[in-house]
């Protein structure tokens, strides 16, 4: 039988993507907890985790065991409920794109907190290959990401636009050609989606700028962009003081954001409305 202080272990790993990380939030040394996920890997008869020099990676047979760990963890925690009288508190855990704008996420919870006061929500943010990762390693039970597959609910579809400092000679245009940006310094999103498009778009236009500052960052961007040093290209819904946005001219792409369940999450769909019809009310299209 595997104890549960090993269950506690590998989640706490999972979730933090490193083992000196996930020591810290269960309390015991590192080599303890070393020690710990090497008897749950001999007891489970499988290599669960990867080790690279970065961080810890789910094998495919410790991702089948994620998904079934966190079912364990979650009916522990409901039978000491029923023991206790007390009725548990659900945690509806809610993966956002990294690229949507602060000012919509900050709009929501202002809804939540409203309209939902009773519903705890936890946010994780990634990418879009990291929250899909999180969906099905049972890290998040739903994501507000973007969607590709006919079983997500689709919000809405938005292109890009240039951000330009309000004072700039061009940004009263409501729209500009790649090639009004030859000479201007830009500023790299580097966790934008549309990057490598975005990069390609210029270069066919021969244009070749100096970058000023790559972020991973979008409110520092956007910032910079006010302060002048640079300009860059934003999905549309971003707005900023200070930054006007006018469209690109034959840069085509869009996004699609929507939100998809994981697997293990259907429990959750009842208590979970009021966060929908949140999710629905700020980012529908």
């Amino acid at each position: 039988m595997i104890d549960r202080y090993l269950l506690r272990y590998f989640l706490a790993v999972i979730d933090n993507g490193s083992f000196t990380a996930a020591a810290n939030q269960v309390n015991v040394t590192q080599p303890t907890l070393s020690a710990g996920i090497a008897k749950l890997e001999r007891e489970a008869g499988a290599k669960l985790l990867r080790r690279n020099s970065q961080r810890v990676e789910l094998t495919e047979a410790g991702a089948r065991f994620a998904v079934h760990a966190r079912r364990i963890e979650r009916e522990f925690h409901l039978a000491q409920a029923s023991i206790t009288g007390l009725a548990p508190v659900d945690t509806l855990r809610l993966g956002v794109l990294s690229t949507i704008a602060t000012a919509e996420l900050s709009a929501l919870v202002v809804t939540l907190a409203q309209t939902a006061p009773g519903v705890r929500v936890e946010l994780l943010e990634g990418n879009e290959r990291s929250l899909t990762q999180y969906l099905a390693r049972g890290r998040i039970d739903l994501a507000l990401t973007i969607v590709r597959d006919a079983d997500a609910e689709p919000l809405r579809t938005e292109g890009y636009a240039l951000a330009l400092p309000s004072a700039h000679p061009l940004a009263a245009e409501p729209s500009l050609p790649g090639e009004a940006m030859a000479g201007e310094t830009m500023i790299v999103r580097r966790h934008c989606e549309a990057l490598s498009e975005t990069s390609r778009y210029f270069t066919q236009r021969g244009i070749r700028p100096f970058f000023a500052l790559r972020t991973t960052n979008d409110d520092r961007a956007l910032d910079m962009v006010r302060a002048g040093l640079g300009v860059t290209v934003v999905p549309a819904s971003h707005r900023h003081a200070g930054v006007a946005s006018p469209a690109l001219t034959g840069f085509d792409l869009t996004r699609t954001l929507g939100l998809v369940w994981g697997e293990d999450a259907a429990r959750l769909r009842d208590d979970a409305e009021p966060l929908l019809d949140a999710l629905r009310a700020q980012f529908g299209g």
